[in-house]
């Protein structure tokens, strides 16, 4: 009987020893993960003019950064712009990074009929100091005219958002002033996981401004093209009928 006792108690003291150890080391490689994300850096710059931009993020992390952690830039995109699925899925060919579309996206809506939308973007780590760069093209959408004079209009972009996580680190806790988000695991995977998300900074939005159509101008067009078209079809008409036409 005694045996028996002792025999579970040293069962229950080595199972206590190896949770004890187990939850150490998570606590361990999520230590690691937030100082990681604390040094980390992400700049964005705006490139190319008129309709079609180029929106390139550059992120620089901590150089003691190991392998096996993932990278997220989570692009919150308004209304007034749009991606090309298929410019996307082209250039990811020949990219170190994927992309998630979180919903079909329409290329012909204009902007006041359509909804802002987010992508996920997944880089490769490459070198001892990982440096990431991607440029994505984001293309105008048209625009309802305006009726005060304005011949532009600002569309304001977030900066995208940088996401960390290892699968070490498998319970996130007590990582302020940074929060625990919910994203896609993969870029091919459905399946949600926990992100370490780097605290917002201090920066304004990056403004971008797009040509816009005079609304004054509508009821002059409008009867300009209709009166032309009525001349068209009299001077057609005419034609046929001295020609004999049918």
């Amino acid at each position: 009987m005694y045996l028996v006792l002792f025999t579970v108690f040293v069962c229950l003291s080595t199972c206590h020893c190896f949770i004890q150890k187990d939850v150490q080391k998570n606590e361990s490689h999520c230590g690691l993960l937030k100082q990681w994300l604390e040094s980390s850096l992400v700049s964005v710059e705006l490139t190319k003019k008129g309709f079609h931009r180029e929106v390139v993020t550059t992120v620089e992390l901590s150089p003691d950064v190991l392998s096996g952690v993932r990278v997220v830039l989570l692009h919150r995109w308004p209304r007034g712009v749009y991606v090309d699925p298929y410019q996307l899925a082209s250039l990811s060919e020949h990219s170190s990074w994927q992309i998630l579309i979180d919903s079909a996206i329409d290329l012909e809506v204009p902007a006041h009929k359509t909804a802002g939308f987010v992508t996920y973007v997944y880089p490769a780590l490459n070198g001892p100091t990982p440096r990431l760069k991607v440029a994505i093209p984001i293309h105008g959408r048209y625009h309802e005219p305006s009726y005060d004079g304005e011949t532009f209009t600002a569309v304001e972009m977030q900066h995208p958002e940088l996401l960390l996580r290892t699968e070490k680190c498998s319970q996130l806790n007590n990582v302020e002033p940074h929060t625990v988000v919910d994203a896609p695991c993969a870029h091919d995977n459905s399946s949600t996981c926990q992100w370490l998300k780097l605290q917002h900074q201090e920066r304004g939005p990056a403004g971008v401004r797009f040509p816009v159509g005079d609304g004054s101008l509508v009821a002059p067009v409008c009867g300009g093209t209709l009166l032309v078209t009525m001349l068209c079809c009299v001077a057609l008409s005419k034609h046929m009928w001295e020609h004999r036409i049918s």
